[in-house]
């Protein structure tokens, strides 16, 4: 949550309430819905009992005023008696052991690793929120407030996605839900954390130890940082394109808004060439997230507001809001694609995305669940299956804004020709072999600016064509002795190539197009490769 959000949020709970503080016990001591047996499972091994019926959040149950103002969301759902097994660390995924200790500030994670070395996230259900507020406000209504707001997550959501992905193309773990007894001490120094919990444990694809025959000829798995250092360092790395796009576009389709740079790992291909990336979606916490139901939630995630938070709801409302938290992501990943690449792409998923597969993948939920609020996910999706084209569209759009060409640390020829007033294309060339590894054609009637990024080494920059309008087109240099050419003329009152470098050490032959932005400090080619 980014800070002057955080404190529009404060500020509103300061509004509301005058004074207070946190409750000393929000959270319910144990899950477990009858007392009884509670008392009896502080004794009990999983060889003793193997199933526990818990309520995963009693807590979000609010009144009807409360709901008014903060929202329904899903109290119901999490407040629903489920029936969980009973998680054994002996037997689980064939035996497992304790590798460490995870987790942000908000959920209690711990990677499980078994005798072969396939790792596996055990992760709470519920969460904590409270961990992000400055320590001032830690202990006060506002962590509550935050807190109960937890409530606009559907905690099964995960378990019903799995069916949807296969049908989608789209690598997935298959999470499963347990309940860790009071009494199970096999987690050694950390067992007080995961005692009495109910969680869910996933394959967790972190190296080259998790590939599955899912992910069919992949070499190794690496997480965003690595790919991302990869893919700028090295000219024979690249992100499949079209498989994130397809991923991204599944993203709107369950309304997951929350797919910044840590909730992907990318499984490696290589064709003994080139190394390619494809993407392995995890941490699926708030697909179906329902936000807006409530006066003061309703307010909050207006677009002047917390917009990420969108809901989900048959229509998309705010495709942009399901950007936002990818933005760094998308703006590095996506840059090749064309708006006819993602109606295919969405054409693509209505095909694969079924009425009996919807329906099927919804049934997952436990039946209690499914009974409140399964209908009622399955019309919303089939909406959202159905508008997807529209919503491809408008995601399309909004990258298209102001694109990102981004070269490497080795040397690459950048080619940018105004064909005519609407278009204007754009190729790198990778000068170690001579070969094209980048061309799309930009139309000024959805792009503002492309920003050309050399990196490291010596690059070339050509801008050529004579037109009436034209495309902004800003070169950022990079470190190296760069070789920069415009020869371009755009017949408008703002001249339409801007170049950022060092003044030193680079060959530039300025046109009447051109805007000098050159100069002495090597921040100027500056560029975040891994999201700092």
């Amino acid at each position: 949550m980014r800070s002057h959000y955080l404190h529009a949020f404060l500020l509103a709970c300061i509004i509301l309430f005058s004074s207070g503080c946190a409750r000393e016990n929000f959270f319910r001591k144990t899950p477990v819905v009858d007392a009884t047996l509670h008392q009896q499972l502080k004794n009990a091994t999983p060889a003793d009992v193997d199933s526990v019926t818990v309520m995963a959040g009693r807590h979000y149950k609010r009144t009807g005023f409360h709901n008014l103002f903060w929202g329904k969301h899903y109290r119901e759902v999490w407040a629903t008696p489920v029936t969980v097994k009973v998680f054994d660390m002996k037997t689980a995924k064939g035996g497992l052991s304790v590798e460490k200790l995870g987790g942000g500030m908000q959920t209690t994670s711990l990677t499980l690793i078994d005798e072969e070395g396939f790792t596996y996230a055990l992760r709470s259900l519920d969460k904590d929120p409270a961990g992000i507020l400055p320590k001032f406000w830690r202990n006060t209504f506002v962590a509550d407030v935050l807190r109960d707001q937890t409530s606009a997550i559907n905690p099964y959501a995960a378990f019903v996605l799995p069916q949807m992905a296969e049908a989608a193309g789209i690598p997935h773990s298959k999470p499963e839900l347990v309940y860790v007894l009071p009494s199970d001490t096999t987690f050694g120094e950390y067992s007080d954390k995961f005692q009495d919990g109910v969680f869910m444990i996933e394959e967790k694809y972190n190296d080259d130890r998790t590939i599955t025959p899912m992910l069919g000829n992949a070499t190794d798995i690496a997480g965003s940082k690595k790919m991302l250092r990869n893919r700028f360092g090295d000219d024979d790395h690249f992100i499949d394109q079209r498989e994130f796009a397809r991923a991204r576009l599944f993203d709107l389709f369950i309304n997951d808004w929350d797919r910044h740079e840590g909730q992907w790992e990318w499984a490696v291909y290589d064709d003994g060439n080139n190394k390619h990336y494809r993407p392995i979606p995890k941490d699926r916490d708030n697909a179906f997230f329902l936000f807006d139901d409530g006066i003061i939630t309703w307010l909050f995630s207006r677009k002047w507001a917390i917009r990420k938070f969108e809901s989900f709801d048959p229509k998309y409302k705010d495709v942009y809001a399901l950007m936002m938290n990818a933005r760094f992501l998308d703006s590095r990943a996506l840059t090749e694609l064309s708006a006819q690449d993602y109606q295919e792409i969405a054409a693509e998923l209505q095909t694969a995305l079924t009425d009996d597969v919807i329906e099927s993948a919804i049934r997952n939920f436990p039946p209690k669940v499914y009974a409140k609020v399964g209908e009622r996910t399955i019309r919303t999706l089939k909406s959202r299956r159905d508008l997807l084209p529209q919503a491809a569209q408008e995601f399309y759009l909004n990258l298209a804004k102001n694109p990102l060409v981004i070269g490497t640390d080795k040397e690459e020829r950048f080619e940018v020709e105004r064909l005519n007033d609407e278009e204007t294309s754009v190729k790198v060339i990778r000068l170690a072999d001579d070969k094209q590894v980048y061309h799309r054609v930009f139309k000024r009637s959805e792009t503002k600016e492309i920003t050309l990024y050399g990196l490291a080494e010596d690059d070339e920059f050509e801008v050529s064509g004579n037109v009436s309008k034209g495309i902004r087109v800003v070169i950022v240099g990079g470190r190296g002795e760069d070789e920069i050419k415009d020869t371009s003329r755009v017949r408008s009152l703002r001249r339409k190539t801007i170049v950022y470098d060092t003044k030193r050490g680079n060959e530039i032959e300025f046109g009447p197009e051109t805007v000098d932005k050159t100069s002495k400090d090597v921040k100027v080619h500056a560029f975040d490769r891994e999201g700092h």
